[in-house]
């Protein structure tokens, strides 16, 4: 069944002052989505997840929440839940009244908030704390009851701020994968904000890269991973190797660049170039093969090995190329001693389908 447009946010523009926040941003949400928008401080995703809650006016466009025109509609009559980073909990309430509380300001009966405060603790997983404060709980509880509050009285739409931002990782892990199942099984529709790029990765169905004000890059995780289509969407989304070189060639299934120190390579480009043209090459550090030896890869270049490090379940490996520069694989950590040693002569090796190649802007 398909679903329905849930929110549009069309050319919405916003500036202070001389600063340009948001420049002519649109984004469509459908129902039951998990969309995060993603990016760097400054690059405006805060300022259009407010501007969608009707905290932040724009300047300029349309926000419409289910085929309703709400640019400068209330936020209390949008119908949206919101979560924050510093969870929002009224500290002299116990943990049931500050779930009950949206549902107290909506004039629902006492069975019925009851029922309805007892059925979000059992999906938050926390069914005994109703009468605790919640500075009895820990971070990551509290954090929960901030989830349940919103989830209680099923808004449209939920917004969460950064909402794992000061907890540290392990418990940020954990509630990551609490939300996305809270998401699974309520069917809610999210957007989310963090500049996280493995939360981002693991909680969304689609992923909105934000860079100055602008939409870089909308699409799936796997879309923005495996095929960005800028130099700074392939930077920012997890580690790459990138360099720059000139077009010596373009086939149906391929195009080859030629480095500075005259290394041709080929890799996947969905635009048509021009020989001689500038562009850039990025190959994920885990598409690289390492050889101790002459190998026939679509593409491979040969240096000294510089470092290994191991980390848990990964090995990367540094390798220092005739020209100085680096490129860097990974690898699964072996069970035993690895046999390639720092100073040795190797080769990088990879699949020209799994290597990119973007024009410079």
């Amino acid at each position: 069944m398909e679903r329905q447009v849930k929110l549009q946010a069309k050319n919405v523009r916003k500036t202070y002052g001389s600063v340009v926040a948001l420049e002519g941003t649109s984004i469509e949400l459908l129902e039951g989505e998990f969309l995060t928008l993603l990016g760097p401080s400054g690059s405006g995703k805060t300022t259009l997840l407010m501007a969608i809650a009707g905290l932040n006016d724009p300047d300029s466009g349309e926000i419409w929440i289910d085929g309703e025109l709400m640019t400068y509609t209330p936020s209390h009559q949008r119908g949206l839940g919101m979560v924050f980073q510093n969870y929002a909990l009224f500290p002299h309430l116990t943990i049931y009244e500050n779930i009950a509380f949206p549902l107290k300001m909506r004039k629902m009966r006492k069975a019925a908030i009851d029922e309805q405060v007892a059925r979000v603790l059992n999906t938050v997983q926390l069914p005994d704390v109703q009468e605790r404060f919640p500075s009895e709980l820990s971070g990551g509880q509290q954090q929960r009851i901030a989830l349940a509050r919103c989830f209680v009285y099923e808004p449209s739409i939920i917004l969460m701020d950064e909402p794992l931002g000061a907890l540290d990782k392990k418990l940020r892990d954990s509630l990551q994968r609490e939300i996305k199942h809270l998401h699974a099984n309520l069917g809610i529709t999210v957007i989310y904000v963090t500049h996280d790029q493995e939360e981002a990765m693991v909680m969304s169905d689609r992923i909105c890269l934000m860079k100055e004000g602008r939409i870089e890059q909308i699409g799936s995780p796997a879309d923005l991973y495996f095929q960005p289509n800028s130099i700074f969407a392939a930077d920012f989304l997890g580690e790459s190797n990138l360099f720059a070189g000139k077009v010596v060639g373009q086939t149906e299934n391929s195009t080859s660049i030629q480095r500075v120190d005259d290394i041709v390579v080929s890799g996947v480009c969905d635009a048509e170039v021009r020989n001689i043209e500038t562009a850039h090459y990025m190959i994920r550090p885990e598409n690289i093969r390492v050889h101790s030896g002459e190998t026939n890869e679509d593409n491979f270049v040969q240096g000294k090995l510089k470092e290994i490090i191991m980390i848990g379940q990964l090995t990367k490996y540094f390798l220092e190329l005739a020209d100085e520069s680096e490129m860097v694989a990974t690898a699964l950590t072996g069970s035993r001693n690895d046999p390639l040693q720092q100073g040795d002569q190797i080769y990088f090796g990879w699949s020209t389908r799994d290597a990119r190649i973007m024009l410079s802007s």
